[in-house]
């Protein structure tokens, strides 16, 4: 019997590791699909980060029904039916790559004739119309089935609800202290998830479905879509596989070591850890019922703190990749792959290390505050460096540059056959069709411009991704005009030394992860030396409530509002009106993104350096209350009452307030 359960209780470990794994890797899929379901849908950052925030809204929705009645059922199967809801969820934000069309990614110039239409002028309504064309426009009707991404991402949210609180508190009613390191393989999860997203981000979205060699674009064009639906398909599964063992495991288990009619306990803590708390001093022994009174101000402020710095941490994590993208002009792909294999290791590296400092220099709580403040303060001093580390801004005819180093309301001048006086009015009807399109060419001077048209191209040569504009008049150089010049699809590349730039960006951003992630451990120590033993349940079930509606709801909103509001050249769907950004202004993006970034930063140092003076005076009134009882009994034994009424006092000055 004893080795039946020693049996389940093993397998029960492996399965929560699996779980670990899964829902992480999941989540961290999530993350970094975040710009392919951008691009896919034609929806803003700010749409995005609304659906970013589902995860938490359906996390919110259950989490009060399973803190109160998760105990009382049968945890690995409520564990088991969370990850069935999760998979689901996966598999119904992949549904949409089925309804919709395929992406038309060929370029609009696709014929001479259409080269010369484009530089003459006429009127769009003389068109014929393109039966594909409105086929493709009735199937972009459907660019609303992002809200079946909206609902699959809330269902994670429901579904991965009771793994956390359930798997550890079984953990704990059932196995020794030694056991519970285990569920940390989880770690890794994030790093494969993200390894995912970087593979499938250049696997072309509609792949099987089309030829690829007529695709006009590659993976480092703002265009592309990667296949992102395949990767939701791959972590449900992940996550449905990994449920099976849960509906086989027993209720509950004897523990470890102990006889089964011992194992009657479901509180996260032991007695032990319990005694690590440190007392009230103005407790007594009475009980009393608990209540929001008794959360003392150190856990409201820890709570604040946590708040505020979680907020720029979601707002990072979730538009790091657009980040490199816009500023350093990598690939989504790159991007991706870069903070899986550099910054999410360093992350996990820190917590590790800020745990071991605790162990190795046994500091207690003033120590463990300062380990915090001092990662605080040196991540934050990285992460401003960070602001003045940019390479230059792509050179983009008449939106970052102007043409021929003119000013844009001169553009006419590069575009054969058009004069003055009528040049802006002819202008407007000779590329109004192409200014509306981002379908960008690159010029030999390093320029690029919105489109073939727009580069003044008369001729072309070549297919796909081969292809060739020729006699393009705006695309020439300065010093020898008469000569027209060739440009070739795509956007240019950043100047030679904005690779250089880019490994430094990396390295700061490494280490700054890595400071930043030393302070997690410590921190996590305060917050908890700042709960009263009865009060546990409660402060803690408070602090995942606020931090997860408060601190991962809002951030990826109003991040992706303010990013929105830097972009220069928006595109456009195929039924007509703004689509997804595909141009920022990128030292408008870096200030907004990182002066953001920054000022949270800041003001969760300046809660640290408070909440710190408030521990050390606590600590030291602490202290002197302690000093003073024992002086007390000393001074009853020789007939000396001073002692005691000095505790007295300070009872009275410390109030109802909890200490740490």
């Amino acid at each position: 019997m004893l080795f039946l359960c020693a049996l389940c209780f093993q397998l029960f470990l492996a399965s929560l590791a699996s779980v670990y794994f899964s829902k992480a890797f999941g989540g961290a899929y999530m993350k970094s699909s975040i710009t392919q379901i951008e691009r896919r849908f034609d929806i803003p950052s700010s749409l995005i980060g609304v659906i970013d925030g589902s995860f938490e809204m359906g996390n919110l929705l259950v989490i009060a029904f399973v803190s109160y009645f998760g105990a009382k059922l049968h945890r690995p199967r409520l564990i088991a039916i969370g990850c069935v809801i999760m998979a689901a969820g996966c598999y119904l934000i992949a549904l949409p790559h089925f309804f919709q069309g395929l992406v038309s990614h060929v370029t609009n110039v696709n014929s001479t004739e259409s080269i010369l239409s484009c530089l003459s002028n006429h009127s769009l309504a003389d068109e014929t119309p393109d039966l594909e064309a409105i086929t493709a426009c009735e199937k972009a009707a459907g660019s609303s089935l992002w809200i079946y991404v909206f609902l699959g991402n809330m269902l994670r949210g429901i579904g991965e609800t009771p793994i956390m609180p359930l798997g550890v508190s079984y953990l704990d009613d059932f196995s020794r202290e030694e056991n519970t390191p285990f569920y940390l393989v989880g770690i890794l999860g994030p790093m494969f998830g993200f390894m995912l997203g970087s593979y499938l981000a250049k696997v072309y979205v509609d792949i099987g479905s089309v030829d690829l060699d007529s695709v006009t674009i590659n993976y480092k064009d703002s265009r592309w879509v990667g296949a992102w639906w395949l990767g939701f398909i791959v972590t449900g599964t992940v996550i449905l596989l990994s449920s099976i063992p849960f509906w086989f495991l027993p209720k509950s288990l004897p523990k470890q070591g102990q006889e089964e009619s011992h194992s009657t306990g479901t509180e996260l803590a032991t007695t032990a850890e319990q005694e690590n708390f440190l007392t009230d001093e103005n407790q007594d022994h009475e009980e009393k019922p608990v209540s929001f009174q008794k959360l003392n101000s150190i856990f409201t402020m820890m709570i604040l703190t946590y708040l505020v710095s979680v907020n720029g941490f979601i707002g990072m994590i979730t538009f790091k990749p657009k980040y490199m993208e816009q500023v350093f002009g990598q690939s989504a792909s790159k991007a991706i792959f870069l903070i899986g294999i550099l910054n999410l290791p360093a992350v996990a590296l820190g917590i590790i290390t800020g745990g071991l400092i605790l162990k190795r220099f046994k500091l207690g709580v003033i120590g463990a505050a300062r380990v915090s403040i001092t990662a605080s303060v040196g991540s934050l001093c990285l992460l401003f460096i960070q602001i003045f580390i940019y390479c230059d801004k792509a050179e983009v005819a008449g939106l970052t540059v102007s043409y021929q180093g003119i000013t844009s309301k001169e553009t006419h001048l590069c575009l054969p056959g058009l004069k003055p006086p009528t040049h802006e009015s002819l202008f407007l009807s000779v590329c109004t069709r192409d200014s509306q399109h981002w379908d960008p060419v690159c010029a030999y001077n390093g320029v690029t411009y919105a489109s073939p048209c727009l580069a003044g191209c008369q001729t072309f040569t070549g297919i796909g991704r081969d292809m060739m504009f020729h006699n393009c008049t705006c695309a020439r150089e300065t010093m020898t005009p008469a000569i027209n010049m060739s440009v070739e699809l795509g956007q240019c590349p950043r100047r030679s030394n904005c690779d250089h730039i880019f490994k430094i960006y990396m390295a700061l951003s490494a280490l700054g992860s890595f400071i930043s992630a030393c302070g997690g451990t410590p921190g996590y120590i305060v917050l908890l030396r700042s709960i009263q033993k009865d009060l546990k349940s409660l402060a803690l079930g408070m602090q995942t409530l606020i931090v997860r509606t408060l601190g991962g709801i809002p951030p990826p909103i109003y991040f992706g509002a303010l990013i929105d509001r830097t972009c220069l050249k928006w595109g456009t769907k195929q039924c007509g009106g703004r689509g997804a950004c595909r141009l920022y202004d990128a030292d408008k993006f870096r200030m907004t993104f990182l002066g953001l970034i920054t000022g949270l930063y800041f003001l969760s140092n300046i809660l640290w350096g408070g909440l710190y003076f408030k521990i050390v005076k606590r600590q030291k009134k602490l202290a002197l209350t302690n000093q003073a009882k024992e002086n007390g009994v000393e001074g009853d034994s020789v007939g000396n009452g001073h002692a005691h009424i000095n505790i007295v006092t300070e009872k009275e000055d410390a109030g109802n307030e909890s200490t740490i």
